[in-house]
């Protein structure tokens, strides 16, 4: 019989990665370097629609992934990543031997390709340059899973129970609420990293989530909400919120239940009016979220900086060539500092990246002054500064992107009531919806789920619809107002690369006041 997959077989895989990683740098040729990962996942989800169960399900996910670095003058890169079974278990030794070795052909052949363009294509050849990974601090831990409540030990009958029981109260609150989907999950992952360098590193992590999504109508108006709560934590954070100095999210059924209540609000609410020039805008937390990820997050990857996503996803607006770039120069207020810090909590938080690069804060902006971007070993060699570990990878199977952890707007020292009451005339953004980016990020058009009309500092009519449509730099230099009230938040499904890599990470920020154009419909 194959061995159940649970997270415990890590243990009986650790020394086999470290020997065979040290067999490969004696026998294989030309290999520069080679590391190893491997994932299991073990985890349980309900769903329900409109008060009925919809599905339920008891799965894991077992993913090995291996990068190898070959080549004799040229070296490159080559991988090997692939999803397995109970088949395999028994079996591990082998497969991972085959990967490195498959990983260290496709190296080996894309070094030989390489070389062999560089001296037929003189000129463009000279874009084509030895694969270097700047180095690292390298390390021997264990990073144990937080929790009150193990994951693996959840029934899924109670999670039935329970999401099932929400989706009927959300369906009660009101007949206008005509849909509704609630969604459960409880998980542990462990990830292990082993390396040529001497790296060995076993990370394991909780993940809980709630997701709400409700459709209300008003005569000929609907609105639809989606929005989760989650923390890396057991399933206790759905059933008791989540109170930490950063982070404070309600109960989960306090949370959907809002979300109703908002829905029908918005249904009954007006277009928002699109204003004929800039406006002051004041933007909560939560907006800011949404705003932290898109026009700072996504341009300060330095995979995408350097053009390696330009196809498929753009370019940033910071960096237009290794010379011409915005490293040093005011790109913001000076009220505003930016950065990510995979220390803070949440779904952004972990010890060390997919490359074993121990994780650090890196700031991009500095009282209005940009610093700089998240980066990998790959991509600090190629512009410069340390590794900052942000390379991370949807699991072990894919090869590693430059990742957001928890990207946010610092903290200033305003009362955001204060902030408030300055302003004569202008708009309160509350809570994000969708954003439209333009392909550098050079501009934004950001929806909020409640738009609230402000005069003579008080708080007036509600609207729907609406939004804040502005040029990044201009918008980002005009900000003349820093609340104290910083809130980090989840984003549960950032989504990069081809194939697509969907991502938990986290974003947020304070409350923040500004000038734009405020758009409807």
């Amino acid at each position: 019989m194959p061995a159940r997959i649970t997270v415990d077989l890590i243990d009986g895989v650790k020394e086999v990665a470290r020997d065979l990683l040290r067999d490969s740098a004696r026998r294989l040729p030309h290999l520069r370097y080679a590391d190893v990962r491997l994932e299991i996942t073990e985890g349980k989800t309900a769903a329900a629609e409109n008060g009925e169960s919809k599905f339920s399900g008891d799965d894991y996910g077992f993913a090995l992934g291996v990068r190898v670095l070959a080549g004799d003058g040229m070296p490159a890169p080559g991988y090997m990543g692939r999803t397995l079974g109970e088949a395999e278990t028994g079996d591990l030794e082998r497969l991972i031997r085959e990967a490195l070795e498959r990983a260290h052909r496709r190296a080996t052949l894309n070094a030989e390709m390489k070389a062999e363009a560089r001296g037929k294509f003189p000129s463009l050849g000279e874009s084509l340059a030895p694969a270097r990974l700047h180095p690292i601090d390298v390390r021997e831990d264990t990073v144990h899973a937080v929790y009150a409540v193990d994951p693996r030990t959840m029934a899924l009958g109670e999670m039935v129970r329970y999401t099932t029981d929400l989706s009927r109260q959300v369906a009660a609150v009101d007949p206008s609420v005509k849909h509704n989907s609630i969604a459960t999950l409880t998980q542990i992952s462990r990830e292990l990293f082993a390396s040529t360098e001497g790296a060995l590193i076993d990370q394991a992590f909780a993940i809980t989530q709630g997701m709400c999504w409700v459709v209300a109508c008003a005569g000929e108006t609907s609105q639809e909400l989606y929005d989760v709560v989650g923390h890396q934590r057991g399933w206790e954070i759905l059933l008791e919120g989540v109170d930490e100095p950063v982070m404070r999210l309600p109960s989960f059924r306090d949370f959907s239940l809002d979300m109703a209540r908002e829905g029908i609000a918005l249904a009954e609410a007006p277009p928002l009016p699109t204003s004929p020039g800039e406006v002051v805008v004041v933007t909560d937390p939560h907006y800011n979220t949404l705003v932290s990820h898109e026009i700072v997050g996504h341009p300060v990857e330095l995979d995408r900086a350097l053009k390696m996503e330009t196809a498929y996803a753009g370019r940033s607006w910071l960096l237009r060539s290794l010379a011409e770039h915005q490293v040093g120069r005011r790109v913001a207020s000076p009220l505003v500092t930016a950065y990510s810090d995979p220390s803070l909590p949440g779904y952004g938080h972990y010890a060390y990246d997919h490359e074993g690069t121990p994780a650090r804060r890196v700031v991009h902006i500095e009282a209005g002054i940009f610093m700089g971007f998240m980066n990998s070993r790959a991509t600090a060699a190629i512009f410069g500064g340390e590794p900052n570990g942000h390379s991370k990878a949807t699991d072990a199977s894919l090869v590693p992107l430059i990742r957001m952890s928890n990207t946010v707007f610092a903290a200033g020292g305003r009362d955001p009531v204060e902030i408030l009451r300055e302003v004569d005339r202008g708009f309160y953004l509350v809570g994000h919806r969708i954003p439209s980016i333009a392909e550098s990020r050079e501009n934004f058009r950001i929806s909020a789920r409640k738009v609230y009309e402000i005069r003579n500092g008080e708080l007036g009519r509600l609207y729907r619809d609406g939004g804040i449509l502005a040029d990044t730099r201009d918008y980002l230099m005009s900000v003349d107002a820093v609340g104290s009230d910083f809130r980090l938040y989840p984003i549960p499904n950032c989504g990069k690369g081809q194939p697509m890599q969907t991502k938990r990470l986290g974003n947020g920020g304070p409350t923040m006041r500004s000038r734009a154009r405020v758009v409807g419909g």
